[in-house]
């Protein structure tokens, strides 16, 4: 026993002697093809925890290897990934790599819309990268500004960092402006930024450009069906900094001017480096300062965030902890007042780069419907916009099993509010539409008619008073004494109160398994978001000029009491235009399996499955006028506050699931080393959101699930990479069904708004999406990217409501085969880019074609351009400075429609008939936003 006891132990000395013998240091230089050093290069040894990332000198040094086979990977974004087998002995390595330019990342891994890391050029489906030097080429303007530099992307980034849309092949009739991602995934690091989206609340609300992005990663339609939480259009994925080998950082300082000389200022900041034994951290974030790009009398956005991650690698993995803090105040730009249907021109001295018809600045307090008797009222400030706060904390979580399996988990979780005081509409309404008067007051117990009296909200000064006594007559006001209101007219808006509240935790468990020709995944996907809605409306007594001001509003009829149609701040009719109380749980659960099969050395096979179920419970609060004489203070005399909707105890309740399977199959060949055919076939699901809900069933019981929307898509694609010209081409072909259609619709009977009955519809669109890069010189380079498609509604009808609630004078409207609105038959982006030295310039020219302004196909938006301009100078490695000018020559480009220029219209009540019938109408646009030139300067340490 004594002996064997000895061996053992000899053998163990043995074994551990060896191993210290057999361990070397690997050593080496990583540059590109011009002889520069690169930072920030990943050097791996493959199936092992060695590596290392190349310092500011592009050296890298990973000791304390163990004698074997290995093979060494070097990858860095924008450059060709490069293998090389190295027999590791007892004598140190040495190296010298050189790395060529992976022009469109055909060579870069990407980890988007796939369940296991993937080169882009083996992958199967359409997939689309930034690296820095495009995030770094574009202004502070917010998310959907970015993602127009992706090929087939269609962004309407009009009225600011948010209230945007984004969409991709057509998949769009359900993104409507004020909850315009409906069918895309918008993530940070792999999971959704948010999970519901309803009125005002979408997930760019959530979501800010900074430093703190590494790159981004966009899948168009095809395997977002089985990658994504009910998001079947696409995913844009925003991809962090990860571990950096050495400290290190960068300060970016932004000045620039918009507009007519709109200040901003932004700093941002990223700081990382190593903790010591295999930890890691990141922190980053950004505050800001901007005016706005148009002109009002408050700031336009202000606030920032602040992001964070510390990751430990480990022998079989790693572990992540993540987080950010978003406090942030921003706004969204309304539409502007134009004629001529055919060459829209700016109206009623309004300009499309600097108009803003929005409420000026102005403090209010509200009664609140839901608690009336304890006092509960809410504040309401047009200047404040949108506040949106998101504090977010999650874990990622990647452990190799052993015998080829591995497990990795990402969780999530978040407490978000946005709560809006804004104003929505900006229609003109005329002194000789009854409307001007009778809105003040809903309840009808007040009839304004006579000498009413406008004062200007801030001085009390009085500016105009007319006589109205004739306006049902048919004869036009007149005015008594001098003052006259501008264009005869006042601005209909609302006072537009939002509250939104939400708890969310979300987490995807993905479990993998590898064989020699399979790479197989499976698990489940979960989201639970407790959520909160309240919407109250109010009217606001505005002037309908280009600087609009606050209007005190009073009825002063000889002989008889005064009646004060406004209060002293102009606000009107309190919380009598809209009311919604709601709250509901939604919960997300869907279960996935995905195979990639190796079939041939060069032919692969993807398949995958996803079954979800979407469910959705809550409530939604009854309401009615309030009752009481004289409104909410009891005075006959103030008409303001008589129509206030308030709850009446009564809840509508709701209880719904949707369950649907998706599938996506994709086949990818490898044609050569650096060329590959792609193929794939899916079928998509999109569960309705909570708007479906909110938007209806307006005081009636919730007795009627949403439609389930299908999308079919098919799509092939061609992927090459040159050394000096790379391109990928895809061709598709998809198919939105069941898409339900309301619109918001007033009454000009009771002066209420309602939405009208949902109508189910289909599309249908085919075209070619691609994107390419041209290297001719070393120090040029061209890209070109864009989509020509043909959007069809193939089947569409619209319900005309004849603007009241009686339905008896109501029709179906027949629109089947036009064109889908709001998507352009061509869009592309064309750049050319110059780096020498230390000089660098690009210049970029974005085209977006004609598109329709509503499925009726009565008006089109004509096609535009704007041109983007940058130049920089690096005065060593860690001070550089650059110039941005986006919308050189200004471009007066529309964006969008919003309809007649009347209160309480929408887009789809323009026809052929409305235009002939009405030749000088004025109608609503958005402008693309004007010139804005920024100024940055960074330093690098």
């Amino acid at each position: 026993m004594k002996q064997l006891k000895k061996n053992i132990l000899f053998f163990i000395m043995l074994v551990i002697y060896n191993t210290v013998l057999g361990q070397v240091n690997i050593k080496g230089v990583v540059n590109d093809t011009n002889g520069n050093a690169l930072e920030g290069v990943n050097v791996v040894i493959k199936g092992t925890n060695f590596f290392d990332i190349t310092d500011s000198q592009g050296v890298f040094e990973i000791n304390d290897v163990v004698s074997g086979n290995y093979i060494l990977s070097i990858s860095h974004i924008g450059f060709k990934t490069s293998y090389k087998s190295i027999d590791v002995d007892k004598d140190n390595l040495s190296f010298l790599f050189v790395l060529e330019d992976d022009l469109l990342n055909l060579q870069t891994i990407v980890v988007t819309g796939t369940f296991e890391p993937r080169i882009q050029l083996e992958s199967s489906t359409s997939v689309s990268s930034l690296e820095l030097k495009v995030l770094r080429q574009v202004t502070p303007r917010g998310t959907a500004d970015l993602l127009q530099n992706i090929s087939g992307t269609f962004t309407d980034a009009s009225a600011g960092e948010v209230f945007t849309k984004v969409y991709t092949r057509g998949i769009s009739a359900s993104a409507e402006d004020d909850f315009g991602w409906y069918y895309i995934s918008l993530q940070e690091d792999g999971l959704p930024v948010s999970l519901v989206q309803h009125s005002y609340y979408s997930p760019d609300i959530f979501h800010r450009l900074d430093l703190s992005t590494k790159r981004v990663e966009a899948i168009r339609g095809g395997s977002a069906s089985i990658t994504a939480l009910n998001a079947p259009g696409g995913i844009y994925n925003f991809i962090s900094h990860d571990e950096r080998s050495h400290f290190g950082g960068e300060i970016q300082l932004q000045s620039g001017l918009q507009g007519e000389g709109n200040p901003l200022y932004k700093v941002d900041a990223i700081l990382g480096g190593p903790l010591g034994n295999n930890w890691f951290f990141n922190v980053g974030g950004h505050y800001r300062y901007d005016d706005g790009a148009r002109n009002t009398d408050f700031v336009f956005s202000k606030g920032g965030q602040f992001k964070f991650n510390v990751l430990k690698k480990y022998s079989r993995g790693y572990l992540k902890f993540y987080g950010k803090i978003l406090d942030d105040y921003t706004n969204r730009w309304t539409g502007v007042a134009a004629t001529d249907w055919n060459d829209p021109k700016p109206a009623f001295d309004q300009d499309f780069n600097t108009t803003a018809l929005m409420m000026p600045a102005f403090d209010v307090s509200i009664p609140d419907g839901r608690n009336l008797t304890q006092g509960a009222t809410n504040s309401f400030n047009p200047s404040k916009g949108l506040y949106a706060r998101d504090l977010a904390f999650g874990f990622d979580l990647l452990q190799d099993l052993g015998y080829n399996w591995s497990i990795r988990n990402n969780t999530k979780f978040s407490t978000k509010d946005a709560i809006w005081q804004t104003s929505i509409s900006n229609a003109f309404v005329s002194l000789n539409d009854p409307t001007a008067y009778f809105i003040s007051d809903t309840s009808g117990s007040t009839f304004p008619l006579g000498q009413v009296v406008f004062r200007n909200a801030i001085s009390g000064l009085e500016i105009a008073r007319l006589d109205n006594s004739g306006i049902f007559g048919g004869n036009p006001i007149e005015y008594i004494g001098n003052g006259t209101l501008p264009n005869d007219a006042i601005m209909g808006t609302s006072a537009w109160y939002k509250d939104n509240k939400a708890n969310e935790w979300m987490n995807q468990l993905t479990l993998r398994k590898q064989w020699k020709n399979h790479d197989f995944n499976m698990g489940f996907s979960l989201g639970f978001s407790d959520t909160s809605l309240f919407t109250q409306g109010s009217f606001g007594y505005v002037t309908y000029e280009p600087n609009p001001k606050m209007l005190q509003v009073t009825l002063e009829n000889p002989g008889e009491p005064i009646i004060y149609l406004s209060d002293e701040n102009g606000v009107s009719n309190y919380g009598g235009l809209f009311y919604v109380n709601s709250q509901a749980q939604v919960s997300q659960v869907a279960t996935f399996v995905n195979d990639r099969w190796k079939i041939a050395d060069k032919f692969y096979l993807d398949l995958g499955l996803r079954l979800e179920t979407i469910g959705h419970k809550g409530s939604k609060d009854r309401y009615a006028p309030i009752e009481e004489v004289g409104g909410v203070d009891g005075d006959v005399n103030t008409a303001f506050d008589n129509s206030l909707n308030v709850f009446t105890g009564e809840q509508d309740i709701f209880n719904f699931n949707y369950t649907y399977l998706s599938y996506s199959v994709g086949v990818n060949y490898k044609i050569e080393d650096e060329a590959s055919l792609f193929a794939r076939v899916s079928k998509g699901n999109k569960a309705p959101e909570l708007n479906y809900y909110f938007n209806n069933f307006d005081n009636v019981p919730v007795n009627s699930k949403g439609e389930i929307q299908e999308i079919n898509q098919l799509e092939l694609g061609l992927k090459y990479n040159l050394k000096d010209f790379s391109f990928v081409s895809t061709a598709f072909w998809s198919q939105l069904k069941n898409i339900s259609v309301s619109d918001f619709a007033f009454d000009e009977n009771d002066s209420s708004i309602f939405y009208t009955p949902n109508q189910s519809n289909r599309s249908k669109t085919i075209g070619l999406e691609w994107e390419s890069i041209y290297t001719p010189f070393q120090n040029m380079t061209f890209r070109f990217n864009g989509v020509v498609q043909n959007p069809k509604a193939t089947s569409w009808t619209v319900y005309d409501a004849a603007g009241s609630v009686d339905i008896s004078d109501d029709s179906i409207q027949d629109f089947s085969g036009n064109q889908l609105p709001f998507n352009p038959k061509l869009m592309f982006n064309l750049s050319t880019e110059y780096q020498k030295d230390q000089i660098s310039a690009f210049f970029k020219w974005q085209f977006m074609g004609k598109r329709e302004g509503n499925v009726a196909n009565a008006f089109q938006l004509p096609a535009y351009s704007i041109f983007n301009l940058g130049t920089g100078y690096t005065f060593n490695k860690h001070l550089s400075v650059n110039l941005l000018i986006t919308n050189l020559f200004n471009s007066e480009g529309l964006a969008n429609f919003f309809g007649a220029n009347s209160f309480g219209v929408s887009a789809n009540g323009v026809t052929t008939d409305f235009i002939q019938a009405n030749p000088d109408a004025s109608f609503v646009v958005v402008p693309v936003l004007p010139r804005a030139t920024v100024l940055k300067l960074n330093y690098v340490f």
